[in-house]
């Protein structure tokens, strides 16, 4: 490793037992007479297996406890990690994930013994950060492939995109589209400028809410390109199947709303900051949301747990909300509020989008960027067609 330039380095920390309580770890690892470990035990999910190294949950006298387990030791020799079989996910399969087990494997101790969940989570905090800006990364291409073919295509007599229901689910996708991206780009504010609002509050809250919607939203891009979209020849199937991973691995949905609540927990007054910044929007349901949620949060703990999704979803539609209203266009800034703090639907579509034409025209990508071209998915590779 200390010839290469740049390494690869990979987590192992989910064991058949589940991966949401870590405090729940087998594998084992026993001091050697020169300081470094032995590794001895499995891995469920174990991501990227050709990694250089990776970073392993195992357990001490001390309890869980970080460590650095390479490809090879020290003496050259391949380590004693045996990969049982690749994982046949649903998705993502150009990223290998693996199950492993490990023979007496040569590690080297991060961190404190006893300290290993912390010192792996302080890393998990930039994964999850990476689970949201691919969401908005998939949300984006599913909304380009939509409103492409909604310009392209003729029913009942006219295009698609000049129909109003079709510009109201488009203009929906777009405003999803465009707040998951404005909240992707502050949370890598965030943890460019160490805000612990951001890193520790907003992450998880933001990971739960934007994956989610790119579930959705995928599959509702899907249905606006009808047959088309749901076989293989284009992008779509791919993106559909792409889309559920981010909601499950680094923590899945009840993981990062609980995660929420803890953050409250151990700094209440950051969390209460942010809520006033909030509560200073010009807009009425901005702030009536962020004092709604002051109230479920300084409120009876008993009931807090079961509202911890509520809370999440609460946090990010106010940070949406502002975001949008500082940067971007008055009009969709508008449909954003109008729709979001609404409680007239929840389907895509289903919320009448204020001047719906003019959102979908700042949304459009660049012609030449989409007119000409498509994705096609083959079974080894992505190439290029002309559209027929």
């Amino acid at each position: 490793i200390a010839d290469k330039a740049s390494i690869w380095v990979g987590m192992g920390m989910t064991e058949k037992q589940g991966g949401s309580d870590l405090r729940r770890v087998t594998t084992t690892a026993i001091e050697q007479a020169d300081g470094s470990y032995a590794i001895t035990g499995h891995k469920w999910f174990f991501s990227a297996p050709t990694s250089d190294a990776h970073l392993v949950l195992a357990r001490t006298d001390a309890g869980p406890t970080c460590f650095w387990l390479p490809r090879y030791t020290p003496d050259g020799a391949r380590n004693a990690v045996q990969v049982l079989r690749l994982k046949d996910k649903l998705g993502n399969r150009s990223n290998a994930s693996s199950e492993v087990e490990f023979h007496g494997a040569w590690a080297q101790r991060l961190g404190d013994e006893g300290r290993g969940i912390p010192t792996l989570i302080e890393m998990a905090g930039y994964t999850r950060l990476n689970c949201v800006i691919g969401s908005a990364a998939l949300l984006r291409a599913g909304l380009v492939q939509a409103l492409h073919n909604a310009r392209e295509r003729h029913a009942f007599g006219r295009v698609l995109a000049e129909q109003p229901l079709m510009q109201t689910v488009l203009a929906d996708l777009a405003l999803e589209s465009e707040a998951a991206m404005r909240l992707m780009l502050r949370l890598a504010q965030g943890f460019e400028n160490n805000e612990p609002a951001w890193q520790r509050l907003m992450t998880p809250a933001a990971k739960l809410w934007v994956c989610k919607r790119a579930i959705e939203c995928s599959g509702e891009a899907m249905e606006l390109l009808g047959g088309n979209g749901y076989v293989e020849d284009g992008v779509l199937a791919r993106l559909y199947r792409e889309a559920p991973v981010n909601s499950i691995w680094e923590g899945s949905g009840n993981v990062m709303a609980l995660d929420v609540l803890r953050a409250v927990a151990r700094e209440p007054d950051v969390a209460l900051a942010l809520l006033d910044e909030f509560a200073a929007s010009d807009d009425v349901p901005v702030q009536a949301e962020a004092l709604a949620l002051r109230r479920l949060l300084t409120g009876d703990p008993a009931v807090l747990e079961a509202q911890a999704r509520r809370v999440a979803q609460g946090l990010v539609l106010c940070a949406q909300a502002v975001l949008m209203r500082q940067q971007s266009s008055m009009a969709t800034a508008d449909a954003f509020i109008a729709t979001r703090f609404a409680s007239d639907g929840r389907l895509i579509g289903t919320h009448a989008v204020p001047q719906a034409a003019q959102i979908l025209n700042a949304a459009r990508p660049p012609d030449q960027l989409c007119s000409a071209q498509r994705l096609q998915l083959s079974s080894s590779r992505w190439t290029r067609r002309p559209l027929t």
